[in-house]
């Protein structure tokens, strides 16, 4: 059975770390060698597995006749190991020259094949006991990785911060596990997920409802590893980590919580308001992340916060509905944020050997500032740029779905693909040029490519991950508005989106910026944005203030 082939998935990344490790002082440096050869094993069971289970079509459970360490294969498990085993692959290889003067060479592969081998047991694990257990090892086995140079105090610290964020992260996931065993009277997640659907009313201990409580207690879980407001503080500040590190945690670790979510979703199903909640919180992550990012010089430190961005419109879906989409964002994210991370040393190398950039109207207008009067009306292109992104992602959908535009969670979606394609159109309006029809052209139709693409690619997965069209149905369902409040909210949204893009064309037009207009205003927001909203700087006073009760308390009890 394939289900009982995917224990060699996580074993062999066990087997890896004991031959690195027991290996290491007679084979040197070539014991990386040893941890890639696994991880190209790994990848290609994983490839396989994945194969067989797209040909099977429904989830198997194995056991070994205990209540731990049983294995779930289903179409999410098998997808997100094989996306896992591919991006380990990669990190493996680019770290075999990458560490190859570090004193802690062989740590360091025995490590990173350790959280492999966590991972794959999380995303496979059968029953909540492992579930548990990998997720909780991710977490200490990340702390080790973070602070592999443990001569810096910089890394050390923002480490144990990681650490104690994960901690926090666990509790929640601890009490939903212990609140469906006692429920139910058993770990095993396929036989709790079929007990909800057969009585999804039913209510647990002080009378509270099992769904509800467990779809709160599972979302905490899933914001604190995925770094949601207001547990995001510890993903910018872990930099300070080998580069490996970084591509494999923002490419895998930090997507957990987009994980945990989905493999929860029958229990998601029967709720009534959780979803909302993620739908907020990974509205107020994106927007935070994706500004901040703009405010970082440091290349590392701008990824972390496009990775917050990223994870809070992954969650934002799964408070939409689209669960399987925050999958396909999630996966498509990691192989793109990991090559990014791979890639930006050697970026910063070649531009300080070349720091020249080919001139043209971008280098004009992005190095020079030089923007010249834009030679159409700012009227008609400002209702190209709102008209056209409008009607390319309407149409995708409508010609790969048809009754998409029926969820709400659907056309929330549609919002924010305009609001990037008009993004895009109105950096062609600013940037000016000879000939802007042809550059809008060009722009519009890789705007187009894209959105078909996504589109295309995401309800192929919906299909795949939840082949009953109901049970999609019914995601949306949850995660609905009432009607009247929806319609209203679009209205206003929509209202105020095309009202904004209309002021900036307008000031841009005149060469007038809102931010010469609004300057105080505009320096009152770049200074709460440059501190990143305090919240660091609350915790660390947070964090101050308990330590100097401690002391305290410490003096008075005599214990010191």
């Amino acid at each position: 059975m394939i289900a009982y082939a995917a224990y060699l998935l996580p074993i062999l990344g066990l087997v890896s770390a004991c031959v690195v490790l027991v290996s290491a002082e007679r084979l040197g440096e070539r014991v990386s060698g040893i941890s890639v050869g696994f991880s190209l094993a790994i990848f290609v069971l994983a490839l396989g597995l994945f194969i067989e289970q797209v040909a099977l079509g429904h989830g198997q459970l194995a056991t070994l006749g205990i209540s731990l360490f049983s294995l779930y294969v289903d179409s999410l498990s098998a997808l997100m190991a094989l996306a896992v085993s591919t991006i380990s692959l990669i990190v493996h290889l680019y770290s075999r020259r990458y560490m190859r003067d570090d004193p802690a060479y062989t740590r360091f592969f025995v490590l990173l094949d350790a959280i492999n081998a966590m991972i794959m047991l999380m995303v496979l694990a059968g029953d909540l006991l492992t579930l548990l257990l990998a997720w909780h090892s991710i977490g200490i086995i990340l702390y080790f990785l973070l602070n592999h140079d443990t001569r810096r105090e910089a890394a050390n610290r923002y480490a144990f911060w990681t650490l104690i964020t994960h901690r926090i992260g666990d509790l929640p996931l601890m009490a939903a596990a212990a609140l469906l065993y006692y429920s139910y009277g058993t770990l095993s997640i396929p036989v709790i997920f079929d007990a909800i659907a057969a009585d999804p009313s039913r209510t647990s201990v002080f009378g509270l409802p099992i769904t509800e409580t467990v779809g709160m207690l599972v979302l905490l879980a899933a914001f604190a590893k995925s770094a949601q407001f207001p547990f995001h503080t510890w993903l910018p500040y872990t930099m300070e980590g080998p580069t490996p590190v970084s591509a494999l945690m923002h490419a895998g670790i930090v997507n957990s919580g987009g994980f945990l979510i989905n493999r929860f979703a029958p229990v998601f199903v029967q709720t009534d308001s959780v979803l909302q909640i993620a739908l907020l919180i990974g509205l107020v992550t994106a927007i935070m992340g994706s500004v901040m990012m703009l405010m970082q010089s440091d290349i590392k430190k701008a990824l972390g916060y496009s990775t917050m961005g990223q994870m809070g419109y992954m969650v934002m879906e799964c408070g939409l509905g689209a669960f399987s989409l925050a999958i396909f964002h999630l996966i498509a994210h990691g192989v793109f944020k990991a090559t990014l991370f791979l890639d930006s040393g050697s970026l910063i190398a070649r531009a300080r050997k070349d720091p020249n950039l080919p001139e043209g109207e971008i280098y004009k207008f992005m190095v020079e500032r030089k923007a010249p009067k834009p030679p159409l009306s700012w009227v008609v292109f400002a209702g190209i740029t709102i008209a056209v992104p409008l009607a390319i992602v309407v149409a995708a959908h409508q010609v790969v779905d048809e009754g998409f535009l029926s969820h709400q969670g659907a056309i929330i979606l549609l919002l924010f693909g305009w609001i990037t394609g008009a993004q895009t159109l109105f950096f062609v309006y600013k940037i000016g040029g000879e000939q802007p029809f042809k550059l809008l052209g060009y722009v519009i139709l890789s705007f187009a490519l894209v959105i078909l693409t996504y589109v295309l690619v995401g309800h192929t997965i919906d299909t795949l991950l939840y082949p009953d069209p109901a049970f999609r149905e019914a995601l949306y369902r949850a995660a609905s508005l009432p009607a009247p409040l929806f319609t209203l909210l679009m209205l206003v949204l929509v209202t105020l989106i095309a009202a904004g893009w209309l002021l900036v064309f307008w000031s841009t037009a005149r060469q007038e910026p809102l931010t010469r207009r609004y300057r105080d205003l505009y320096l009152a927001i770049y200074a709460l944005m440059s501190r990143e909203f305090y919240i660091a700087d609350l915790y660390g006073r947070l964090a101050g203030s308990m330590l100097a009760r401690s002391r305290r308390l410490n003096a008075l009890m005599r214990w010191v």
